[in-house]
């Protein structure tokens, strides 16, 4: 962020949301999040709240939507805890670092195992032509 306060705001809001639902909702819903990030806009009207939850996809979809439906008491939270004069809106994304990291390692993999088939291809490969396919200057038969 080029604004410096905005990085300060977006670093106090990820620590109130994160204690807040650390002490839990009152949403069943609501699994293993953790924040990951947060931006907020050079404004400070709008704050952008990255999560990632741990399980499976229904229990993502649950805690997005109990998410969803805590926004109005967390953006309350995050209002009584900050010392500006408005509460900047939240909204809670998705963060995609553990799909990405699990894309990731499939390619990492098959970069591997394609380096291992052109090392056992190399080893038994030979030459297509010459083993020294350059042109060497004649040596003269008279000297």
């Amino acid at each position: 962020m080029a604004n410096p306060r905005a990085a300060k705001v977006a670093e106090r809001i990820q620590q109130i949301i994160a204690r807040r639902l650390e002490k839990g909702l009152r949403d069943e819903r609501l699994g293993f999040v953790t924040i990951t990030d947060v931006q907020v806009t050079g404004d400070l009207q709008h704050a952008s709240i990255f999560y990632t939850v741990y399980g499976t996809d229904e229990e993502r979809a649950d805690s997005a939507a109990a998410l969803k439906a805590a926004t109005g008491m967390l953006r309350t939270e995050v209002g009584k805890n900050l010392s500006i004069r408005l509460t900047p809106s939240l909204e809670f994304i998705a963060d995609g670092v553990p799909e990405n990291a699990q894309q990731i390692d499939a390619l990492l993999r098959e970069a591997r195992s394609r380096d291992q088939a052109s090392t056992e291809l190399s080893a038994t490969a030979s030459y297509a032509g010459d083993e020294d396919p350059y042109v060497k200057p004649r040596e003269d038969e008279d000297e």
